[in-house]
């Protein structure tokens, strides 16, 4: 499904270059659980950003399903992102003055796909949110909190789940929690790519991708 060949990754940074990435051959296939660990700075999340069609490789080959994604334009990318693939992040970024159905339903604002309010419901239950769907984030903890960053990822009926540090604020018990549910997703046949720091909950995937250094180790 994704396939990354000699890619590189170069920020300047001041008077000098940052090699956030480099060289990285990786194949990414439909239906995997794929953990991504390392420490800071090791190119975790900019590794991670390239797969999402975030940010483009300086040098190297990104292909999604075999299509060249690393010199799309713009404007295709922001549609591939959108048909394909949905992002968790450590910080939930829910709006504070929407509900939770609001936020969940904000992204098909800006798509062409639509979802009846049952098909919301559903995606809701899945997450086990049914019954705060009219609260808004302030009333929620933070596990749900996570749990509806997750609901709005899945909205858009993604292939892919890009998960960026998904249990980073939170307690072990809602880690768990957000682990188990990825762990149902992914079992339901959608393609999962966890960063995370904690190796005992990287070890819940199918397969670690150590980085060091913006290489593979």
């Amino acid at each position: 499904m994704i396939e990354l060949d000699g890619v590189e990754k170069v920020y300047p940074r001041g008077s000098e270059l940052v090699h956030a990435l480099r060289g990285i051959d990786l194949v990414l296939s439909k239906g995997e659980f794929v953990s991504i660990i390392g420490h800071s700075g090791s190119g975790k999340t900019t590794l991670l950003q390239i797969i999402g069609c975030l940010d483009k490789p300086t040098r190297g080959s990104l292909k999604i399903d075999g299509i060249e994604a690393g010199t799309m334009r713009e404007a295709r990318l922001v549609e591939l992102r959108r048909e394909k693939i949905g992002f968790v992040f450590q910080q939930f970024h829910l709006l504070p003055g929407l509900s939770v159905y609001e936020n969940v339903t904000l992204p098909l604002l800006f798509s062409r796909k639509k979802k009846t309010e049952k098909e919301i419901m559903t995606i809701l239950e899945s997450v086990g949110l049914r019954e705060r769907v009219r609260h808004n984030p302030n009333q929620l903890s933070g596990g749900e909190m996570q749990r509806v960053a997750i609901a709005r990822a899945l909205v858009g009926d993604p292939e892919i789940i890009l998960a960026d540090e998904p249990t980073g604020n939170l307690d072990s018990e809602n880690s768990n929690t957000i682990m188990a549910l990825l762990e149902s997703l992914h079992a339901r046949g959608l393609s999962i790519v966890m960063v995370t720091h904690n190796r005992d909950l990287a070890g819940k995937a199918q397969r670690i991708i150590e980085l060091k250094d913006g290489r593979i180790q």
